[in-house]
């Protein structure tokens, strides 16, 4: 898993302005091990259980090594979460179509890791109490992979692949949507050729005539 540990004064991880003091250098095992305690804390007690206390006794490390990294939990928790997501394939711009079966698929196999949705319904359920970290989760998990199929979606307007008036919020929601309330069905849900068949059915709608 790829650490996505970050210092919350500078997007590479760096304190702003000078750089940092000579010393220990920074342990990927370390972050390795706070993230996945973080996950393993959150999903057994989720957000109000949550404490770097906690985090810090199960990945062997002391406070004070949590909080060099992550101001606080909720820092944290997002990291956490953004850590277990891969990266969506790089769309090839060869057709819409193709593109969105490609990302859909992806978002698929995401989908049937039922440890990941496990932990992601545990906040989207309880998101009514921590307003805050819900919008925090949206922005820096949630949107990210949205955006990926937006733009492909645009694109096809652009080219002239979908039509011009295509509503593409909708569309955009039509397909993440699909994916998440299959994923609540179970994993054996998701058959062979699954996404490409959700695809072809919005296709039949947003085609250009």
């Amino acid at each position: 898993m790829t650490s996505v540990a970050r210092d919350a004064r500078d997007p590479a991880g760096r304190s702003s302005g000078a750089a940092r003091h000579a010393g220990r250098p920074r342990s990927e095992q370390a972050d390795r091990a706070i993230l996945e305690a973080a996950l393993a804390v959150f999903a057994e007690h989720g957000p109000q259980g949550l404490c770097i206390e906690a985090v810090a006794a199960r990945a062997g490390v002391g406070k004070a090594t949590v909080y060099r990294r992550w101001p606080g939990k909720e820092d944290l928790l997002i990291a956490a979460l953004a850590a277990i997501e891969e990266p969506l394939p790089e769309p090839r711009g060869a057709s819409v179509r193709e593109d969105l079966a490609v990302v859909l698929d992806a978002l698929r196999a995401e989908a049937a890791d039922r440890r990941r949705m496990r932990q992601h319904a545990l906040l989207l359920g309880e998101g009514e109490g921590y307003p805050r970290l819900l919008e925090r989760y949206v922005e820096a998990v949630a949107e990210p992979r949205r955006a990926v199929v937006r733009a492909i979606l645009r694109r096809g307007v652009t080219t002239g692949e979908l039509r011009e008036n295509a509503n593409i919020e909708a569309a955009v929601d039509m397909l993440t949507g699909a994916v998440l309330a299959r994923a609540r069905l179970g994993r054996e849900r998701f058959e062979r050729g699954w996404a490409r068949r959700i695809v072809d059915e919005l296709m039949a709608g947003l085609a250009a005539r």
